[in-house]
């Protein structure tokens, strides 16, 4: 029997869901929305506020240290337990207000994750529900590593809400997740491993720039283990033993007390039951178009995360794809398509690691005609002002139009400058209008000049 019946089921209480759900309450619709997990999503819970929360303090330590004798006599005192109490400031209230926001807009809310019956048919909390439209807005959970021992690994979340720090940890996997807790964990004391089976860190990036993250990384003390996959994992008697193979056939292992899975995330979909639904996906998520419409059920859509889209997997691409799935259900334009600019992405290491656009790689792989200007800016003035030692950048332009196709960044505030460069490639700026544009001197944006 049918429970209730509304005109569209959001899955999903994230950036993406939680937008999509207002969008259509606020436009009269029956709207009902689900999450197995507190409301609010990953990213102000458990990922992107907290993490740069914890990241701030390590700012602050290497600021110290960089300037030992140049001003600063000891470095400061710190206090995790401190620092977890300030970084709940940010998140507690999270979940209570999403769930406030939506109830103020009348939403039927449900605390499990929904299965699919049937194309428009719903089983949630023991209920049948119908729905004319849904939209699965789930993001992305930890990628399960299937070796013996691998109950023995914690998660992020876990590492976001450690009540003390341990003296050692393992990290399995130098992707975004890896790198930032290994920097965050380093500068606090922690004696910390990374483990992963390609030939260096974050693969995404440029290989120049994160060369220079690298050697900044082994300054912080951290030990790197490339080309070897995680086999097996044991306690010990005091210790968790990670056994690698490498691509010798060689064993090596590495022991903390803590080990950690940062081998990458998945869309968060298995429990769907999306072949009932008739909903297609593949290993990258929930298969959509141009509209963000399933190619296979018309009722559903899919943004952020858990969309095989071509948005990359960052909170700033689910706001923009969840703008257009409203859009599309609610009619605001005859046909609303996904359009992506340039996606700007950031490691919140120390120094940060900023990319946008194409690496250099690409471009030569689709025979463009390209001008690259690298450098080592360490010398420069911002970064000598605050005894830098990390500061570099990779510039990619069009030879005949003048147009930048790529930017990639190492530095203290590579995260804020990238967004000049995104900017700059969005509006089909060239490197004279840049360099015809007055930036506030001396600022780290200013330096964008000299760059291209």
């Amino acid at each position: 029997m049918i429970v209730d019946e509304f005109d569209i089921f959001v899955i999903g209480t994230g950036t993406a869901g939680k937008r999509v759900a207002k969008d259509c309450a606020n436009a009269g619709w029956k709207v009902a929305i689900a999450d197995n997990r507190e409301y609010g999503g990953t990213c102000p819970n458990r990922g992107c506020d907290p993490k740069k929360v914890l990241v701030g303090i390590t700012e602050i330590l290497q600021r110290s240290q960089d300037m030992i004798g140049l001003g600063i006599t000891k470095m400061p005192e710190f206090s995790w337990e401190d620092l977890q109490k300030f970084k709940l400031k940010f998140t507690e209230e999270v979940p209570i207000a999403t769930e406030r926001d939506l109830d103020n807009l009348g939403i039927t809310m449900y605390h499990q994750s929904p299965k699919f019956l049937d194309e428009n048919t719903l089983s949630v909390e023991g209920k049948m529900v119908k729905a004319k439209k849904i939209v699965i807005a789930t993001g992305h959970k930890p990628m399960p590593l299937s070796i013996p021992g691998a109950e023995l690994m914690l998660k992020s979340d876990d590492f976001l809400e450690l009540d003390k720090l341990p003296k050692s940890m393992v990290f399995i996997g130098a992707g975004y997740i890896g790198m930032e807790f290994a920097h965050i964990a380093a500068r606090l004391g922690v004696e910390v491993t990374v483990i992963d089976f390609e030939d260096r860190p974050l693969s995404n990036f440029d290989e120049d720039m994160v060369n220079y993250l690298i050697d900044a990384s082994k300054e912080l003390g951290i030990k790197f283990i490339f080309n070897a996959k995680a086999k097996s994992i044991e306690q010990l008697k005091k210790y968790i033993r990670v056994t690698a193979e490498n691509k010798e056939g060689e064993e090596i292992t590495a022991k903390a007390e803590m080990v950690f899975n940062t081998a990458g995330r998945v869309p968060s979909i298995d429990g769907l039951d999306l072949e009932t639904g008739k909903v297609a996906f593949t290993n990258k998520g929930i298969s959509v178009d141009k509209h963000l419409q399933n190619t296979t059920n018309k009722n559903v859509y899919a943004c952020g995360d858990v969309s095989d889209s071509e948005g990359l997997p960052l909170t700033p691409l689910s706001s923009q794809e969840a703008r257009v799935v409203s859009g599309n259900l609610l009619g605001k334009y005859e046909k609303t398509e996904a359009i992506y600019p340039p996606q700007p992405s950031v490691v919140f290491t120390i120094p940060n690691l900023a990319s946008v656009g194409m690496t250099e790689k690409e471009a030569k792989e689709k025979n463009l005609d390209i001008v690259v200007k690298q450098k080592s800016a360490r010398s420069w003035f911002n970064s000598k002002r605050i005894a830098n030692q990390y500061y570099a950048f990779k510039v990619i332009k069009d030879k005949k139009t003048e147009q930048i196709l790529g930017a990639h960044l190492v530095g203290p505030e590579a995260g804020e400058m990238i967004n000049i460069f995104s900017m700059a490639m969005s509006s089909n700026l060239t490197c004279e209008d840049l360099k015809a544009m007055i930036f506030a001197y001396p600022t780290w944006t200013s330096d964008i000049k000299s760059m291209i």
